[in-house]
């Protein structure tokens, strides 16, 4: 295995590992599992240089599903593991909180991360893995949404999953959930129309029909309380996938060409950052643009463009900025304003 694999294997497992026994013994475990998550991942991007092995876009890394898989399945033993957590009593009210947070940043960073590279592989089997990890956040729409809607609109105002320049993350995330799940729906309904498939067979029926099955699930596991811990644990997660959307592509926007379409996707339209350790945690979600320009490409080939916009911080904290508007627009308007107007 190779040294860049063996650090995404360390620092991507080590966070199900804490969550487990957080959610099992408490204690000092739940403040591991969130400091894990949080200042530490913080405090490593900042105060410890570490250089990344370079990607290298025209090597193979089989070792790079195997720990997807690996994650997806750590996904749905913690997800069932946590409703079973925070529907019994052997917790006390700040160990269940504190194991909440972070197995909801989990599944919201590592979770999206890893399911979103699911959803980009050819392989049926793996693409099928990373939408029952949608599914089970009842985010399932994403795995049609993100592929053909925000791959195609990307930076354009057409791109429900672009946040614009002056718009709230909150504003954002009530747009943003709304217009992929329908944007998504008709461009599933246009294929499937072309296709001359029955209707049954229209994806947005196995997300809606699986999400059903993860809350009765959540019922037969949790008891009375499991499906409010299921919804409690979902929105989380979908709220860290949706600040993702908001911070890596803020106030870009690609121009209009002389034909009146937009002009391609290219590294300018994605902000990026360079901090090692939540790049790792993140399976290289900050490597925004190369991922644009290159969705199939697996995680550990992704380079760091030097020409492409890069956030002040790691993606992380600069979504913890994203929370205060205010701050959020005096340091990134100017930003991507300079963006905007290069040529």
């Amino acid at each position: 295995m190779s040294r860049q694999m063996i650090l995404f294997t360390a620092v991507t497992l080590t966070a199900p590992a804490l969550i487990a026994a957080a959610a099992l013994f408490g204690g000092w475990w739940a403040v591991a599992a969130l400091a894990y998550l949080t200042a530490i991942t913080a405090s490593l991007d900042e105060f410890v240089h570490y250089a990344s092995a370079p990607g290298g876009a025209d090597r193979e890394f089989p070792e790079a599903d195997r720990l997807s898989v690996a994650l997806a399945l750590a996904h749905f033993a913690l997800l069932a593991l946590m409703i079973v957590t925070l529907t019994r009593d052997w917790l006390n009210p700040f160990e269940k909180l504190a194991t909440f947070a972070a197995a909801g940043l989990f599944m919201g960073q590592v979770s999206n991360s890893n399911a979103h590279e699911l959803i980009h592989r050819s392989s049926r089997v793996l693409h099928t893995l990373g939408k029952w990890v949608y599914i089970s956040v009842l985010f399932g729409h994403h795995t049609s949404a993100h592929p053909l809607v925000h791959h195609v609109h990307v930076a354009t105002r057409s791109d429900p999953s672009s946040a614009r320049r002056g718009e709230s993350l909150y504003r954002f995330m009530w747009r943003a959930w709304r217009g992929s799940f329908r944007q998504g729906a008709t461009v599933e309904s246009a294929r499937l129309e072309r296709a001359g498939k029955p209707r049954w067979q229209h994806p947005y029926v196995t997300y809606i029909l699986g999400a059903a099955l993860m809350l009765a699930a959540a019922a037969v596991i949790g008891g009375p309380w499991g499906i409010p811990a299921l919804l409690a644990l979902a929105g989380f997660a979908q709220t860290q996938l949706l600040m993702s959307d908001y911070v890596q592509h803020y106030g870009l926007t690609r121009a209009i060409g002389g034909n009146g379409k937009p002009v391609p996707v290219g590294a300018r339209h994605s902000w990026n950052t360079p901090h090692w350790f939540s790049s790792a945690l993140m399976l290289n979600a900050p490597r925004h643009s190369d991922h644009h320009a290159h969705p199939a490409r697996p995680y550990p080939a992704l380079e760091l463009p030097t020409d492409a916009p890069m956030l002040p911080r790691s993606l992380p904290v600069m979504a913890c900025v994203a929370l205060y508007p205010r701050l959020w627009r005096r340091v990134m308007d100017p930003r991507a304003d300079e963006w905007v107007a290069k040529p």
